[in-house]
């Protein structure tokens, strides 16, 4: 385990910083947030984001001042999938580590977000108690952020067709992302098997390092890319009544890799096999099995993610450390790295185990079709009850068409025991088109949360949901059971 002090001797980036000029009443930036945090609790208006907007408006200058006292800068974590989860991991696992990290661990991803959890953490004279951030932003305001704070490291996950009303299609999106990688001052992690990531190697300045993560080919049918997608009803007529939500939908995929280049790409972690709580990853030509926490066959991959970017991390610290008396702390070992990522837990919501009357209940973050589709073929029905909550709020996306680009037929056999949410009508439609069975319907959220988990007590419960109606149904719980507070959805 590497030592808890990490020399300060590690220089800053000085390129890594958006040089601002400090206003005079800098000194009472904190306690402004800090008041309108505290009123805005007491009224009930204004939301957790609120005290970073005030900060804003009245200090531009904050978060790059605060950010650039850190001496091994930022890592910022983007994409379409994943981001919540992966930032956790990393965090986690570069504390585990022995780093000093800052996160902004509830998934609040907008820049005045981390002017908010910032305000939680900084003393009132503004100085921040850490060696390095570990930030999750969303792709269009990640483009903000780099404005104000060039970070050390990023990490870019995927681009998926997500909240067609905000970012239109993929491309935009990758378009998002790239100015993420030119603004990279240090290493730069990409996906090699998405091909809209691995392309934005091209973006990365000159002196800034490129770096994979990867899949073993015999489990690249788990991932599909986007361009592997199709619509179930549109295929159904010529596959069958057997497609699976585990099967590739477009003989695309099997020229993934050798269309694109990318399957040469050299990856600095490589996720070879995957089971049941168990993943192996590949490090310099070895491989290393481990038992995982983590839920669901995505998120082992976000693990080799995960892996790579603080694999970065700490051989630059060890690196920059080497004419200092820690310099044999800093040097960790891939077997450390292993244990490190084995003691990860799911992020709220993505995957969270809530005990209800002697029922484990799990709550599934959905709100793309590769999301939805990973999810279902992570999740046996059989043998547990399933409910989906879908919402339209702007958090989740206006447009909820993208429903008709997942395979729904793997819940046949068990059907659907509650459908719920703004939008519970149009599921349940969807459900009707794959042949899937539905139970009940019911828009009133806190109802149908409420009767869905009551019922069969003991047995199993998979709740399927997007981001607002996940927020929601974690309140409704927490009404009926003790439920981890994760500063949201309260």
């Amino acid at each position: 385990m590497m030592a808890s002090n990490v020399s300060r001797d590690v220089s800053q980036d000085q390129s890594s910083v958006v040089q601002t000029c400090k206003p005079w009443y800098a000194f009472a930036t904190v306690a402004a947030g800090r008041f309108v945090r505290f009123a805005s609790r007491v009224t009930k208006h204004g939301g957790s984001a609120l005290p970073g907007k005030v900060v804003e408006k009245i200090d531009p200058g904050f978060l790059t001042r605060t950010l650039g006292q850190l001496p091994l800068g930022a890592v910022l974590v983007s994409g379409t999938n994943g981001k919540t989860t992966t930032t956790r991991m990393v965090a986690s696992m570069l504390s585990d580590l022995g780093l000093k990290v800052f996160t902004n661990p509830t998934g609040s991803n907008f820049v005045r977000g981390v002017v908010s959890a910032l305000l939680t953490e900084v003393t009132l004279g503004g100085k921040l108690d850490a060696d390095i951030a570990v930030l999750e932003l969303d792709e269009a305001y990640a483009v903000h952020f780099v404005k104000q704070v060039k970070p050390r490291y990023a990490l870019l996950l995927n681009v998926m067709r997500d909240q067609l009303d905000r970012f239109g299609e993929i491309d935009t999106t990758a378009k998002l992302l790239s100015h993420v990688a030119a603004a990279t001052t240090g290493t730069v992690v990409l996906n090699r098997e998405d091909p809209r990531i691995a392309a934005l190697a091209a973006k990365a300045p000159a002196g800034t390092t490129v770096r994979y993560f990867g899949l073993a080919d015999d489990l690249r049918h788990y991932f599909p890319s986007d361009d592997d997608m199709a619509t179930t009803v549109s295929v159904e007529g010529v596959a069958g009544p057997l497609l699976s939500a585990r099967t590739p939908l477009s003989p695309r995929s099997e020229l993934r890799g050798a269309s694109t280049g990318t399957a040469e790409l050299p990856a600095d972690v490589t996720l070879t096999a995957v089971g049941d709580h168990k993943a192996t990853f590949q490090m310099d030509g070895q491989g290393y099995a481990t038992d995982v926490k983590l839920e669901g066959v995505y998120n082992l991959y976000n693990a080799a993610a995960a892996l790579a970017v603080v694999r970065a991390v700490m051989q630059d610290n060890a690196a920059a450390s080497k004419a200092t008396a820690a310099a044999n702390a800093c040097a960790v070992s891939a077997d450390e790295l292993i244990a490190a990522v084995s003691r990860v837990t799911p992020a709220f919501g993505r995957g969270e185990v809530i005990d209800v009357n002697g029922s484990p209940v799990e709550l599934l973050l959905v709100k793309n079709p590769m999301g939805f589709r990973l999810s279902l073929a992570s999740f046996d029905p059989a043998n547990a009850d399933t409910m989906i909550a879908i919402n339209d709020e702007y958090a989740d996306g206006r447009d909820m068409s993208w429903l008709w680009d997942v395979d729904f037929t793997s819940l046949r056999a068990s059907g659907v025991a509650m459908v719920s949410g703004v939008r519970a009508w149009d599921m349940a439609l969807r459900l009707g088109y794959d042949q899937v069975p539905v139970a009940d319907t019911n828009t009133d959220l806190e109802q149908a949360v409420t009767a869905f988990v009551n019922a069969n007590p003991g047995t199993r419960k998979h709740i399927y949901c997007t981001y607002t109606a996940m927020l929601k149904t974690r309140a409704v719980l927490g009404r009926i059971t003790e439920v981890r507070d994760a500063g949201v959805g309260k």
